[in-house]
């Protein structure tokens, strides 16, 4: 069988690795260089996966895509990839939150993996190709004519869309008849001018809990405050969450955020009674970052020289407002350069997930971030891409 693979990204050349040892492939790349976005990845490093091998879990992080992507990762999760990567001499490392990393810290070590096994069984790779038309001949039955902006049609039985969220991309397969999710950015940070974090760039908070009002959304983790605004994987993953309704409000919306998830608000007001006797600014209370408290403090209106047992029941809903629901009015959002992911793709309910065919066309594959589908930061995204590669390979070697 003769496949196309139209991308040169992390899918087509899993697709490739994996097929290309019963069938000839050609994989197609408009740019001048493949794999860019595995080469960026992790600052460098590729972040390849994560050490989450419950699908149950894992399937958690990803806000589209948790129901469909279930059954896949049973079949190809993150330790089939772990030992696909070994089996051609690629170990992982594992970090403390749980991403994992080729040992050599090293992007370059993934690129060579992938083009070394797609050599290895003679895959075509074919840069400066621009796919102008995808013509399927009876419904894909047939196979399909690709059309390559300098005018040449080439025929294939088989073609693996791995484009991720090329716009360009998701026009030919919409005209083709598929429906597509409009894209629109997720991971993101928050834009946010405040006096309350103005001077505090760099002070991060171990464990916060942040929403949107009137969102039923809440997500917890890291933040980070930068020169820029609100940051971190709290902030990271909310964005996630509510990519389409951040982009609908145009990134201009409030965000509460909670200091202190695990102390309640009750437990705030005893301090009155137990730690009475202690003063105000004894930081130490909270286990925040002393130049953060110091700023709730002077947002609370509140002298740091008074004692607990001093304050008026006013004084102490204001310290707890900023401690439990810190508001900040968010202005923007700040997208990370190249390392970016974006959610919209093809309407999952027209791919088939147990070989991530399409049901509008026969003999026509697509995984990675082509679908409607992503995920939060922590190798989830390169996940999604593996799983629906390998099977889509599967199938076609079936």
């Amino acid at each position: 069988m003769k496949i196309i693979c139209i991308g040169g990204g992390a899918a087509s050349f899993f697709f490739a690795a994996n097929a290309a040892k019963n069938h000839d492939i050609t994989i197609v790349e408009q740019g001048k260089e493949v794999l860019q976005k595995v080469r960026i990845s992790g600052g460098g490093r590729c972040n390849v996966t994560h050490d989450c091998h419950d699908p149950m879990e894992l399937v958690q992080h990803y806000p589209r895509g948790r129901k469909e992507l279930l059954g896949p990762f049973y079949h190809f999760g993150p330790a089939q990839m772990i030992e696909w990567l070994n089996e051609r001499g690629v170990p992982l490392k594992i970090e403390a939150d749980g991403r994992m990393f080729p040992i050599t810290n090293s992007s370059q070590t993934i690129i060579d993996c992938l083009k070394n096994a797609c050599e290895a069984h003679g895959v075509q790779v074919k840069t400066g190709h621009k796919v102008k038309k995808i013509l399927p001949l009876n419904k894909g039955e047939k196979g399909y004519d690709i059309e390559f902006l300098n005018h040449a049609t080439e025929h294939f039985d088989a073609v693996f869309i791995g484009t991720g969220s090329s716009k360009a991309a998701w026009q030919m397969l919409e005209h083709l008849g598929h429906t597509v999710v409009p894209g629109v950015p997720s991971l993101f940070t928050f834009s946010i001018k405040d006096a309350r974090i103005k001077d505090l760039p760099g002070v991060a908070v171990n464990d916060v809990e942040v929403h949107i009002p009137g969102q039923k959304k809440h997500t917890t983790g890291p933040l980070l405050i930068t020169h820029k605004g609100l940051s971190g994987p709290a902030i990271l993953k909310l964005s996630a969450q509510l990519a389409p309704f951040f982009h609908s409000c145009n990134y201009t919306t409030q965000v509460v955020v909670d200091f202190l998830p695990a102390l309640s608000e009750a437990e705030i007001r005893d301090f009155r009674n137990h730690e009475g006797k202690r003063l105000l600014n004894n930081y130490q209370l909270f286990g925040l970052p002393k130049r953060l408290f110091f700023s709730l403090l002077r947002a609370s209106q509140l002298d740091g020289q008074k004692k607990w047992a001093t304050l008026s029941n006013g004084e102490i809903d204001r310290l707890v407002h900023q401690l439990k629901h810190c508001t900040f009015q968010i202005q923007g959002q700040n997208r990370f350069k190249e390392e970016f992911v974006t959610a919209g793709g093809i309407d999952l309910k027209e791919i088939d997930f147990i070989n991530f065919s399409s049901k509008r066309f026969a003999n026509m594959y697509l995984a990675g971030e082509v679908l409607n589908i992503d995920a939060v930061t922590g190798g989830f995204n390169f996940q999604a891409a593996w799983t629906g590669a390998y099977l889509a390979a599967q199938s076609v070697c079936a």
